[in-house]
């Protein structure tokens, strides 16, 4: 018998709408306040940073938001993406369990992020925006808001984390090959990012610092508004396209995962897998198993408190209640760039204290080494954020083959690695180290987070 490996949708089946999970949560979203007043914000409050329509995204409780016609055009260079059984893993691994990836990928900025990037780029030519500013870790981010600002005639100026702008000079390359430009942060071209040279001219950066550089300019200039790859509300809605065609692949394939696993660092791959499944079973329909694979060395859902902090460094962000390491804290300078944030976002977190989402951890090392199995497997070599996902999947492989249970697992392969090459090399020469956060700073930052009173 022929074992299928791939599950294709026609781009007739592509979504034509997003799915927003706030519509089937039992117990509504912390508001969002302002750091001043730490009264509840309202669009208004957030309209120098974002245009009105996605505003009204931020905010929505209706469980579908139409995906507009231009989007859903550009969505077809790659959409719908493919769904893998990865029958070759399973061999190697010798699990009674199903394995089956997402692939994300095969966008032209090679992960997920050009799902929310269209949409904010249109959105915000569409109000007249002429420059958007973002940060990025790793850069695809970055490469993916690049790549839209050159569909939509914008502006983009990108602060990428110092760290990661030095480790990866081809994901920067991308960036100019598509108009953007970037810069290293912390950087000398803004009053914040002066601020943190002066206390350490070899900062390494953060995604926290790069998102008050991104944020200070942004409120400067009129025809400026500020893009975000991760945390937000309407991101994460974005990025449920994921999820709605792996489930109709999931039917193709006379298939329901039992376990459906993401990579975690902001959170916008691992909702766009996981909410449409945990909408699903909150409606009636089976339930699946939620695992978040994140970091060990940025911890957030782990380790992090479940608490009121400043999306960034800088402290101009309003304030949210998420799973926090402290907007201070900053991570080890591992290579999965895309993965060092001090936060998860407002809607993961309040899913994992909902009980809805289970967490897990894994060292940088292991990472690599599931990713390069995976790569041997299957053909692909993961990003390094794609491989805790990876990693997290072989695990649950493997305990089924303890208990002897044919499960079946879902995850997100949420790019590819192919500008991470050097961090490989490391790996083989045995320079990758499993580089620990400082306890000491960790407890810092944890105790200098806002104080907000508990609502009566």
């Amino acid at each position: 018998m022929t074992l299928q490996t791939k599950y294709l949708l026609d781009e007739s089946q592509m979504p034509k709408f997003w799915y927003n999970i706030q519509a089937d949560l039992p117990k509504a979203l912390p508001a969002v306040l302002h750091p001043g007043t730490l009264q509840p914000i309202g669009p208004d409050d957030l309209a120098p940073l974002f245009p009105m329509e996605l505003i009204m995204q931020e905010v929505s409780t209706e469980r579908e938001i139409e995906i507009p016609e231009p989007v859903r055009d550009i969505y077809k260079l790659w959409r719908p993406a493919p769904l893998y059984r990865a029958h070759r893993l399973e061999k190697v691994l010798g699990t009674p369990a199903k394995i089956f990836y997402k692939y994300e990928g095969v966008s032209p900025a090679g992960s997920h992020k050009p799902n929310t990037a269209i949409p904010q780029a249109f959105y915000n030519q569409q109000a007249g925006v002429k420059r958007l500013t973002t940060e990025t870790g790793a850069g695809q981010w970055g490469t993916s808001l690049s790549f839209a600002g050159s569909l939509f005639d914008l502006e983009v100026l990108v602060f990428q984390v110092r760290v990661s702008y030095d480790q990866k000079p081809y994901r920067r390359a991308v960036m100019e090959t598509y108009g953007a430009r970037c810069l290293p942060s912390p950087s000398n071209e803004t009053q914040y990012g002066r601020s943190v040279l002066a206390q350490r001219p070899d900062h390494p950066g953060s995604l926290g610092i790069a998102i008050s550089e991104a944020v200070e300019l942004a409120v400067q200039r009129d025809d400026t508004k500020y893009a975000l790859g991760s945390v937000l509300n309407h991101v994460l809605m974005h990025q449920t396209v994921i999820g709605l065609e792996a489930m109709e692949q999931m039917q193709m394939a006379d298939a329901w995962p039992d376990v459906v696993i993401g990579c975690t660092g902001g959170g916008s791959n691992f909702a766009g897998i996981a909410f449409p499944f945990i909408g699903h079973a909150l409606r009636g329909g089976k339930r699946s198993r939620i695992l978040a694979a994140e970091p060990a060395s940025c911890p957030s859902l782990t380790r992090g408190k479940y608490a009121y902090d400043f999306g960034d460094t800088g402290h101009m962000t309003p304030l949210t209640k998420m799973h926090t390491l402290g907007s201070t804290f900053t991570p080890p300078a591992t290579h999965a760039g895309g993965l060092r944030y001090h936060g998860m976002a407002p809607l993961v977190s309040h899913c994992k204290d909902l009980g809805l989402i289970e967490a897990a951890a894994f060292s940088q090392k292991s990472c690599f080494e599931a990713g390069v199995t995976f790569a041997r497997a299957e053909g692909i070599v993961p990003a390094p954020e794609a491989n805790h996902a990876v990693k997290a999947a072989i695990e649950e492989a493997l305990r089924c083959k303890r208990e002897g249970k044919s499960e079946t697992i879902l995850f997100s392969l949420s790019g590819h690695g192919h500008f991470d090459m050097a961090a490989y090399q490391k790996y083989f020469s045995g320079d990758l180290a499993d580089d620990a956060y400082d306890e000491k700073e960790l407890a810092m930052a944890l105790s200098g987070l806002p104080s907000v009173p508990e609502p009566a």
